[in-house]
């Protein structure tokens, strides 16, 4: 649907008041509407709009089931607490003074791998507690007394330095919470219980070492490769970092992050058995005077492939990345016999909350082949539909979606609708571009409703106030798939798709900023003809209660498989 072409219906936008949390007067009769729209969205004045639908709108939902007191699902069982995962007392305690008083199920699953050696895999729906789930585990550790002897540190350990965690997100506001998630673990002093620090977009390298590194992939690389003769930072920093996160790890393994994340794990891992070899032959070998340190790009670059989807809209880029081309060739049988059976010092924890399986290409089946031995852990509606959710499905022409939209914002704003329990009112519209973003924008402000912006053409300063204002007071927040992602936006009530979703990927993450932390919503998703395929695709695996990624796993894929379709039926009528 190309919103962008509302913005020539100034007049049309007037005669559809809507007063600001309040009932509206009943619209202009819908020819009326319907004229004016189409007068002013003629072809003479303005191109066409690409979109057209020949049957009537209809207004179709699905019922949510009832969410009990303990949040249908969300949290673990009462007899289940922080202590019984392994969880020290004072850390629990932090928890609780967060307001954690409870893990949830994914944590309570995930917690007890994590607290091993065991690389992890963890695969759980939106607003399920993922974030928690691999922060509470890693601060346990950096707490530990016992690292050290767990995790072989040796006489070959960068000496005066303790062990940290490493956490790889994909845009600044992602790494951004993190950070402020960690800090917010606070000891009897109020201060944190192992330091957080962010190395993204503006923000340089900390001046302070923290125990919890979060990074953006760019960001880390233009460090490691800055300007280093001896290459001692590089080379402390990798023997340092015990532990690794990759959240959102499915885009991060495709698209424009795949050669950095890759390079990032080919120094990693050979950092561990460079440190394996060393306490095999008694000998300490420094990766700043040796020609031994190459990223087995030959043998390792195949598992990953830049054919998957593009970037996601929204997730900024660092400066490009000024790595050298650093490291001198070796030979190749040394890395081979270092490769195969080497001592592991490293723990890899993949955190997603769409993991797409099917194909080699995809990330899940990339994390198969490169992490066959980690622990798998899945969410109950990982890629499923969520009980606790509201669906509303509307099927819009052009002459029908301003008032659609107008009618699904208000029906978002209604009391009955918001629990006043949780705050002020919250309500995302989602468009596919930033043109479509601002049409909606407009559209909203023209009617009385205020609103706020939130995409990539904002700038990043920008986006932080918009985001925290939402958080802070509600409202009505208009923004492109940037702000689908990650983003732990608290007790969101209604998410509207004024776009249809263009992928499977976009869907999951766009309707899980609601009904999230056990809490119910309300999705509404408008649709235009040119999505029909897609909306019974999604509708079907959800009355099947299949996962919606078979339905439609990439734009690409799906794409194709529309047009196989339509060449079948018309070689059909042509039999």
């Amino acid at each position: 649907m190309a919103l962008h072409y509302l913005r020539h219906a100034p007049l049309a936008l007037r005669l559809a008041r809507l007063p600001r949390l309040a009932p509206s007067p009943p619209p202009p009769p819908a020819a009326r509407r319907r004229r004016l729209l189409l007068l002013l969205l003629a072809p003479s004045q303005h191109p066409a709009p690409p979109w057209r639908l020949l049957s009537r709108p209809r207004a179709l939902a699905t019922a949510a089931a009832e969410a009990d007191d303990a949040g249908d699902g969300f949290f673990s069982e009462e007899s289940t607490s922080w202590d019984s995962l392994g969880v020290s007392d004072r850390l629990a305690s932090a928890l609780h003074g967060a307001g954690l008083a409870r893990p949830s199920l994914v944590q309570a699953a995930c917690i007890p791998h994590i607290l091993t050696t065991n690389d992890v895999i963890v695969a759980a729906e939106t607003g399920s507690g993922k974030t928690h789930g691999y922060l509470v585990p890693l601060i346990e550790k950096l707490c530990s007394k016992s690292i050290s002897a767990e995790y072989g540190s040796s006489q070959y350990s960068t000496s005066g330095s303790p062990n940290m965690a490493l956490v790889l997100c994909p845009n600044v506001m992602l790494c951004e919470q993190v950070v402020r998630m960690a800090n917010s673990l606070l000891d009897e002093s109020g201060e944190p219980l192992k330091t957080a620090a962010a190395v993204c977009g503006p923000k340089g390298w900390p001046t302070v070492r923290p125990d919890i590194l979060v990074a953006t992939p760019a960001a880390l690389l233009n460090y490691l490769f800055d300007y280093d003769p001896e290459k001692r930072r590089r080379e402390r920093f990798l023997r340092n970092v015990k532990f690794i996160v990759f959240d959102e790890a499915d885009m991060l393994l495709c698209g424009s992050f795949e050669n950095q994340v890759i390079r990032l794990i080919h120094m990693l891992r050979f950092d561990e058995k460079l440190l394996s070899r060393m306490e095999d032959s008694g000998k300490e070998i420094s990766l700043g005077d040796t020609n031994k340190y190459r990223e087995d790009s030959d043998s390792e670059r195949a598992e990953l492939s830049a054919d998957d989807e593009e970037n996601e809209d929204g997730f900024v880029q660092d400066r490009p990345v000024k790595v050298e081309n650093a490291h001198i060739g070796a030979h190749k049988k040394d890395w081979r016999r270092v490769r195969k059976v080497y001592r592991r010092s490293k723990q890899y924890v993949f955190v997603a909350a769409t993991l797409p399986q099917s194909g080699k290409k995809t990330a899940g089946g990339v994390l198969k082949r490169m992490f066959h031995n980690a622990v798998w852990v899945s969410g109950a509606y990982l890629h499923r539909h969520n009980p606790r959710l509201e669906r509303r499905w509307i099927e819009v022409t052009a002459d029908t979606q301003i008032s659609a939209l107008l009618d699904a914002v208000k029906y978002g704003l209604k009391s009955e609708v918001h629990d006043t329990k949780l705050g002020p009112n919250r309500t995302m519209v989602f468009t596919n571009t930033v043109d479509a973003a601002n049409s909606v924008s407009d559209i909203l402000q023209r009617v009385g409703v205020p609103c706020i912006l939130y995409h990539r053409d904002s700038s990043l300063e920008e986006r932080a106030n918009n985001l925290q204002s939402f958080r802070e007071n509600g409202g009505v927040l208009v923004c492109t798939d940037a702000a689908a992602r990650g983003l732990d936006v608290p007790n969101v009530s209604h998410v509207i798709q004024a776009e249809f979703a263009a992928c499977a990927v976009d869907f999951l993450h766009r309707v899980g900023r609601t009904a999230r932390a056990g809490q119910s919503g309300i999705v509404t998703s408008l649709y235009t003809e040119a999505n029909r395929d897609l909306v019974r695709a999604v509708r079907q695996a959800e009355e099947l209660a299949q996962p919606v990624e078979k339905a439609f796993s990439r734009k690409r894929s799906f794409r194709n498989k529309l047009k196989k379709q339509a060449m079948h039926k018309s070689t059909a009528l042509l039999s």
